[in-house]
């Protein structure tokens, strides 16, 4: 595997950990409701940058316009539904923010429920389709040139900030647990 899809692919392994733990949240409502919303509040921020600013801004910027270079066919269809899916999460994460501040919890969980199953659908179309058609489409060079891209991007938001965002989770998930 390329270095430049291996990576895509460990930023979905860091996304689908802090959506392990947005499922687990839901153990925290009417036991600890602060705990709750700042838990929450934390993940949208995570979803926010994370996922959005850092991996969703490299495959929007760099991957998805050098595939459909490659082929106009990709460009419709496969590529397409990706962009859309990309729109549709930050509707939902505004959604999800609108129902916390509103302080309905039952109606929070289930819009990022909502939100972290379509997420899923979205990283098992990119894992299995998108990221294999890249490796077909590109040349080794090509996808070396695509890789530092990613990492002048990471550089350009703050990479220190990407690896804080990882961090984050993988405390939330423990501090989750604790409270179990």
């Amino acid at each position: 595997m390329n270095k430049t899809v291996k990576l895509l692919y460990e930023e979905h392994e860091t996304i689908i950990n802090a959506i392990d733990a947005a499922g687990m949240a839901k153990s925290l409502i009417g036991k600890d409701d602060q705990a709750y919303e700042h838990m929450i509040r934390t993940l949208l921020v995570f979803f926010r940058q994370y996922a959005d600013k850092y991996h969703h801004y490299k495959e929007e910027e760099v991957l998805f316009p050098e595939m459909c270079k490659r082929n106009e066919l990709i460009a419709e269809g496969i590529v397409r539904e990706m962009l859309e899916n990309h729109e549709d999460f930050r509707k939902k994460i505004a959604q999800i923010e609108r129902s916390l501040n509103e302080k309905n919890f039952s109606r929070t969980q289930s819009l990022l429920i909502e939100y972290t199953e379509a997420l899923l659908d979205h990283i098992a179309v990119e894992n299995d389709e998108v990221f294999q058609v890249a490796e077909s489409l590109f040349t080794e060079i090509e996808l070396d040139k695509m890789y530092y891209q990613f990492i002048d991007i990471d550089v350009a938001i703050g990479g220190g900030k990407k690896d804080e965002l990882k961090e984050l989770v993988d405390t939330l998930r423990k501090n989750i647990l604790m409270a179990e």
